[in-house]
């Protein structure tokens, strides 16, 4: 399952997180981050660069053309954001740590600047990660460590394309430049899953918008970012069903925690006993093939809800507007912006 992961912002604001956050990962937060600051070389000097390969080159390349496609196209403000290219030295840029109640749908939070609170907390090193989700464990909750290849800093930085995101694939490069670029143009603070939904729906439609444009609908290219698409619609309606029949279960007052967790536990058996006869014959892509043996539990699921969370109602704005995205996107930003709920009026401006 190919998803965006993202670390927006508490990382390159960790410094000013002192309220909430212990002294050593503010500190450590910082130093990691400013590392990969420090190394930022712009893109058009790494592509002319002998030394870079071929395949970093033409990546690089694509980058370039996927944030000016960003700019004068769909009109996200991109900044100086992904005109620089910093190496780091290793496989994974850093690890984000999730959490939840096991026997109610409910994350643990982490409040940080700008942001506001967020369901998630990242890492540069393993071990901190998992002595984390340890001592969370010991006090009663699910966790979920997940790598991520990603970031934004909401424009506060010239956020650098790292090679963890050029290993993607074309399709997938293209959708997660605009994805993170467009956390540049709307970003509701608190409200994490409208902003990473609303980032997929642009991501994934621009990439559309970009291949088809390029290359017309029977590109090969057009037609993998179509059907990322669609498989993604798919799955964020299936994951919906899912988390109702859950909150059904945590909502039973005559249960005990304990009776909570072993009918969740069923939940999960029989989601995906479906998954596998209903939904992946629906599938065109192979980015899901796994979830049937994936372990799950809450703090999983809400870590993976949140680029799928109502994906539906971002389609119907956007089929509403005739199929234009550009539109879209303004439309969105204008209902949302003073918003305390953008769901609700993402639902009125969907007509839903």
């Amino acid at each position: 399952m190919r998803r965006k992961l993202l670390v927006v912002a508490a990382m390159a604001l960790a410094a000013a997180a002192t309220l909430t956050c212990s002294p050593g990962y503010v500190v450590q937060a910082g130093i990691e981050e400013a590392k990969i600051l420090s190394r930022r070389t712009p893109i058009d000097e790494v592509i002319r660069d002998p030394r870079t390969s071929d395949e970093t080159r033409r990546k690089l390349e694509l980058v370039t053309r996927a944030r000016t496609f960003a700019r004068s196209h769909l009109d996200l403000d991109v900044g100086d954001s992904y005109t620089t290219y910093s190496w780091i030295d290793r496989d994974t840029l850093a690890l984000v740590l999730s959490a939840a109640h096991r026997d109610r749908f409910q994350p643990v939070t982490w409040w940080f600047p700008i942001v506001g609170r967020v369901p998630y907390k990242g890492y540069f090193h393993l071990r901190d990660a998992e002595r984390a989700a340890e001592k969370l464990q010991r006090q009663g909750y699910d966790t979920y460590i997940r790598p991520t290849g990603a970031f934004s800093t909401l424009g506060w930085f010239n956020d650098p394309v790292l090679p963890t995101v050029l290993r993607y694939d074309d399709v997938s490069l293209v959708s997660t430049v605009i994805h993170e670029l467009s956390h540049n143009t709307l970003f509701v603070p608190s409200h994490i899953s409208f902003n990473e939904s609303f980032a997929s729906f642009v991501g994934d439609r621009g990439a559309i918008d970009y291949f088809c444009g390029l290359e017309g609908d029977d590109g090969e290219r057009c037609r993998e970012a179509r059907a990322q698409w669609n498989d993604n619609l798919v799955f964020g309606r299936f994951l919906q069903e899912l988390i109702a029949d859950l909150e059904a279960v945590y909502a039973r007052k005559d249960l005990t925690a304990e009776q909570r967790i072993e009918l969740r536990e069923e939940a999960y058996a029989r989601a995906q006993e479906r998954f596998a006869r209903e939904v992946q014959p629906q599938l065109s892509t192979p980015g899901y093939r796994g979830f049937t043996r994936l372990p799950l539990n809450n703090a999983r699921l809400i870590a993976i809800r949140l680029y799928y969370d109502r994906l539906h109602l971002f389609e119907a704005v956007y089929q509403r507007h005739d199929r234009d995205l550009p539109a879209s996107i303004r439309a969105i930003r204008a209902a949302t912006r003073n918003a305390d709920d953008p769901f609700t009026a993402l639902s009125q401006l969907a007509g839903t």
